[in-house]
């Protein structure tokens, strides 16, 4: 899957076939930031304006802009299945963050 990011923002990009242009959204934020364009230069420029401009609104309205994803997420697991993964990054020579971080890189498609 290809993304376009722009400034650490990623877009989500459909076709639309009633307006006949590539609709996009910015992921991973609470905050809705649409744009449009009717070929991908048109579209990446309305994104990198749409990004540009929210950016600049939080700071007129001294509000904290939404960043995609803070590195941080807490994950539930069975303690039994905890306790393997902390042994199998432990005889890996790793710690436990790291080790996940690292089976998780092997397991996306880039």
């Amino acid at each position: 899957m290809n993304t376009m990011t722009y400034k650490g923002y990623a877009a989500r990009v459909e076709y639309s076939e009633d307006d006949e242009c590539f609709i996009g959204h910015i992921a991973g934020i609470r905050d809705i930031i649409g744009f449009h364009g009717e070929s991908v230069s048109e579209l990446r420029s309305a994104f990198t304006e749409a990004v540009d401009d929210y950016l600049a609104t939080c700071e007129k309205l001294s509000q904290k802009p939404n960043r995609p994803y803070s590195g941080q997420f807490r994950l539930r697991l069975p303690p039994e299945l905890h306790a393997k993964a902390a042994i199998t990054a432990e005889t890996k020579g790793k710690s436990l963050n790291a080790w996940v971080t690292e089976v998780i890189e092997n397991n996306i498609a880039a």
